[in-house]
């Protein structure tokens, strides 16, 4: 890992809050991901399963971390277990986890080897009534690769049929999307890294420039602060490529007068900072390009008043919609006639705001949480309302992280330049 040290107990209360929704006499198992192939011999980037780092803080391959709280022996009421390491496999890939190192990391004080965990586990499986597993439950995405979850899945329910089952990835929608002050805390070093690598690419940025330039500037940057890399791939999208809202390209010429949008954000210590922010390539926005911008302000600082406790996504977005098409009809985007004759199905807003205002970060960019029941308070949300205007060739977002409490939003993101004309003084330096 590149990010210094994270404190143990942030972990251990991680594993303390699951362990507490758990029901009596459960054992919970979770693996890590698989070490995917790519072609030839090699393997594509490891990235750990993100239930597992956020019970352990481990980034190894072939971990699993065993939660048994029931279990008559404390000593094995948590166990991690990792691969045993091999000094010929370690002088090509490299330094495997000790115990102690996995100690320091993770709180856990019980490290069990991979090839000695079957007898084990067997006898706790025995002690228990109900086994509890993880899968991939994102309503996002499908996942249609069997991976070493669903693998486990299938082998523990043959070896034993006669077991309950529940799933662990219901318990960890619910206690992901809620962050504790020490989460935030690495949260806050992912935000600061892209809030340094913004403000160096505001005096970067000029006509001519490549998107691609821009992406190596971001890598360069993000590296030399110790981040892991970027929590997603970046978008640079200049002129009219900043209407696709996953373009990742990043190949074309950013041009004079026109506006620049780009998406991106650090991955520190497995934590996702999740940045938007849309400047004129030539330092200076035009009269019709600082309007659009300023009320995309707008809606981003009317979606952050009223993201709070109680309210539900559903609800949010609509009054959003109804911000919106007061903003366009101020635009002449739209005309009475549009809102009057508008199908309820398909508001006439969203002609140019088609997409959601929010959604959960942590450490995945798209992190669990429910997007049924209402806001609650320790949430981490993106605020990031966007206008793409196809027959003038211009897309603005502007996107903030904000932590939800209850005594009101915490924007993570206060200290990084939003307002426009603070954007073009930066670019003039």
């Amino acid at each position: 890992m590149k990010y210094h040290p994270l404190k143990s107990a942030l972990f251990t209360q991680n594993r303390q809050r699951f362990s507490k929704a758990l029901p009596s006499r459960t054992l919970a198992v979770f693996v890590s991901n698989d070490a995917f192939p790519s072609n030839g011999d090699a393997l594509h980037a490891f990235k750990q399963n993100s239930d597992l780092y956020w019970l352990t803080g481990i980034e190894q391959e072939e971990t699993m971390v065993i939660l048994f709280p029931d279990n008559p022996d404390p000593k094995y009421r948590e166990v991690l277990v990792l691969v045993r390491p091999n000094e010929l496999k370690e002088k090509w890939d490299g330094r495997q986890l000790r115990i102690k190192e996995a100690q320091a990391i993770s709180g856990i004080q019980t490290i069990v080897w991979l090839d000695s965990i079957d007898a084990l586990l067997q006898t706790w499986v025995h002690l228990a009534e109900t086994i509890c597993l993880d899968s991939n439950e994102n309503d996002r995405k499908a996942s249609l690769i069997r991976t070493r979850e669903y693998r486990f899945i299938e082998e523990m329910k043959q070896r034993y049929p006669l077991h309950q089952y529940c799933r662990a990835a219901k318990i960890m929608r619910e206690l992901r999307a809620i962050k504790t002050p020490l989460e935030v805390e690495v949260l806050e070093q992912a935000i600061h890294i892209t809030e340094q690598t913004f403000r160096r690419l505001l005096g970067f940025v000029k006509p001519g420039v490549m998107e691609y330039q821009i992406e190596a500037e971001i890598w360069h940057s993000f590296l030399n602060q110790r981040a892991t890399g970027p929590a997603y791939h970046s978008i640079i999208a200049s002129g009219d490529r900043a209407r696709t809202l996953h373009y990742i390209a990043n190949n074309q010429e950013c041009k004079a007068g026109e506006l620049l949008l780009m998406d991106f954000g650090a991955e520190y210590g497995g934590y996702c900072a999740d940045l938007t922010r849309t400047i004129p390539v030539s330092g200076k926005f035009t009269r019709r390009q600082k309007n659009v911008y300023n009320a995309c302000l707008h809606l981003h600082n009317y979606a952050k008043s009223i993201l709070k406790p109680g309210i539900s996504i559903v609800a949010y977005t609509d009054k959003i919609g109804e911000e919106a098409t007061q903003q366009f009809l101020k635009l002449g985007l739209l005309r009475k006639s549009d809102v009057k004759n508008e199908d309820p199905e398909n508001r006439a807003y969203r002609k140019y705001l088609y997409h959601g205002i929010s959604h959960h970060l942590g450490i995945d960019v798209h992190d669990l949480g429910t997007r049924t029941e209402p806001i609650k308070a320790g949430m981490v949300f993106t605020i990031e309302p966007g206008i793409y205007i196809e027959e003038e060739q211009m897309g603005i977002r502007i996107e903030n992280n904000v932590w939800i409490t209850k005594s009101g939003n915490k924007d993570l993101m206060t200290n990084i330049p939003i307002e426009a004309e603070e954007i073009e003084a930066l670019m003039k330096k």
